[in-house]
This record gives structure tokens, C-alpha cells and sequence, in this order.
């Protein structure tokens, strides 16, 4: 077995006991080393595609300054969302599925078209948007207490964990993606806000990037893929029995809350 089959199957390990194993760089994959990171990615994609996951989009990950500055880590990266991850909007969440999930609210995108080419514009993913959605990403990570580099975090498909989009798509025309603000509120506090511009300063920049990455990797956007372009404002973790809606200026509201397994029913 090879140490990218190790790493993979460490991590498999810890999505199936939900128990977070140490960090993967220096041990099993070099420090920095992010084409391995990657390898490991879609060996773990690959797996979870011949036990039937269907995968129908994409994410964007540490795209705002506030989230690269908590994990030391300056560079965009991304993975890959499976229809399993999605939760439908208002819907409660089995914290029993999750690790160490944190949230945080995003902007959708929706293609209408493919986006093949490895020089991508803005305006080729304006061409190809079809519609917007809010979004709240549940993130979580198998690297224990999210202690991740670059290379643990690329490897454990971008901490992804599940995602709830909102039901009322809008117009890219309508939405000035830059400017939209946005406010995460749990119990009517506001816990995170943020803005499109702190996304690689538009969101629209943001999915360009990640669609001329995945086109020279061989594996480009879709028609139909759904994409999260990554977060407007810092990641908040999760607290047990909270609810948490994002609203974002333009595209209206998600909701989504979590279980609290201390209480019983």
C-alpha cells in the first residue's frame, strides 16, 4: 500500500468511527505537498463513487482572508459535493453524522453550462451561471481539533461535510456579488457577517478560479453542477441544539439546526 492509499484510508477510517485522526502532512504525506493531497482527494472520491455516491458539484474552500488567517493557510483549494451531502432548507441535522462541524454562508452557483476550457474569465462563468443560491456550508474535518495545513485539508476533500441551499434562485443579474452583505444569526444574534468581496473579492472570481483548476486537472465543471464559492464571513462552530440562518443581500435566507444528543426527546 502506498502512502496515498494510507492516508485515504486513514481518513475513511475516521469518516466511518467519527473519531478525528492527527494531521496527515509530515507523516504520511510531505509538508506542502499538495499534488499528493489532491492524489489522495480523488482516490477518496473514486472509492465513494463505486459505493454509489453521485456527485453534483463542487466547493470552494479558505477563499475568505478571515478563514486563511485562522488555519495559517493562503491559498484557495476545493472538492467535490456528493447529493448525499445536501440538506434540505430548515431541516434539522444528526450531529451524530458530523465531527467538529462548524458553518458557514456562501453564495451557490448553479451552472447552466460547461466550463471546459483552462482559461476561464469572468464572464464565461457569467455565460454559464444559470442561477443563484444562499447557501450554508457545514464544514468539518477528520484532522483532529481542525489542527489541518494545506495538504490535511485538500486530502479530506476540503473538510467538506454537508450543505443547505436555499429555495429561491435568483438572477446573477439581479445580485451585485460583490457588495452583498451577509449575516449568519443563531437565536437571533447575529454570529458571523461578512460580504461577497471577502471572497477572493467577488464570488465570480472565486469560481473562475476553481473552473480553470479543475479543467487543467482533467475534470471540468459541469451544466448542472452546483458550486459553492466559499465563505463571505469567518466559520462559526457549532453548538449542539442551535438553529442558524444566513441571510445574504440579493438572495434572500437558509436555515438550518442541529440536534442536541444530551437531551433526550
Amino acid at each position: 500500500m502506498t502512502d496515498i492509499e494510507r492516508a485515504a484510508k486513514t481518513l475513511r477510517t475516521a469518516y466511518d468511527s467519527g473519531k478525528p485522526v492527527p494531521p496527515l502532512a509530515g507523516d504520511l504525506l510531505p509538508v506542502g505537498d499538495t499534488d499528493a493531497a489532491y492524489e489522495v482527494q480523488r482516490t477518496q472520491v473514486r472509492w465513494w463513487v463505486k459505493q454509489g455516491r453521485r456527485r453534483v458539484g463542487a466547493k470552494i474552500g479558505l477563499t475568505s482572508r478571515a478563514v486563511q488567517e485562522s488555519f495559517g493557510v493562503f491559498q484557495p483549494d476545493f472538492g467535490v459535493l456528493f447529493a448525499d451531502m445536501a440538506v434540505a432548507d430548515g431541516a434539522e441535522v444528526d450531529l451524530e453524522l458530523l465531527s467538529q462541524p462548524r458553518v458557514e454562508a456562501e453564495v451557490a452557483f448553479v451552472l447552466g453550462a460547461d466550463l471546459p476550457q483552462e482559461q476561464v474569465t469572468t464572464v464565461d462563468v457569467i455565460r454559464a451561471t444559470d442561477h443563484l443560491l444562499p447557501a450554508i456550508e457545514i464544514v468539518d474535518s477528520r484532522i483532529a481539533d481542525w489542527q489541518i495545513s494545506i495538504v490535511d485539508t485538500i486530502a479530506d476533500n476540503a473538510s467538506s461535510g454537508l450543505y443547505v441551499l436555499g429555495n429561491s434562485p435568483r438572477r446573477l443579474a439581479d445580485v451585485d456579488l460583490r457588495l452583498c452583505g451577509m449575516v449568519l444569526e443563531s437565536g437571533g444574534e447575529p454570529v458571523s457577517v461578512g460580504a461577497g468581496a471577502a471572497c477572493l473579492g467577488n464570488p465570480l472570481h472565486a469560481v473562475a478560479w476553481l473552473a480553470q483548476t479543475m479543467a487543467r486537472a482533467g475534470d471540468p465543471l459541469r451544466a448542472g453542477d452546483v458550486v459553492l464559492s466559499g465563505a463571505l464571513g469567518p466559520m462559526v462552530p457549532v453548538t449542539p441544539g442551535a438553529a442558524y440562518e444566513a441571510r445574504i443581500a440579493g438572495l434572500g435566507s437558509v436555515r438550518t439546526a442541529f440536534s442536541n444528543p444530551g437531551v433526550r426527546a
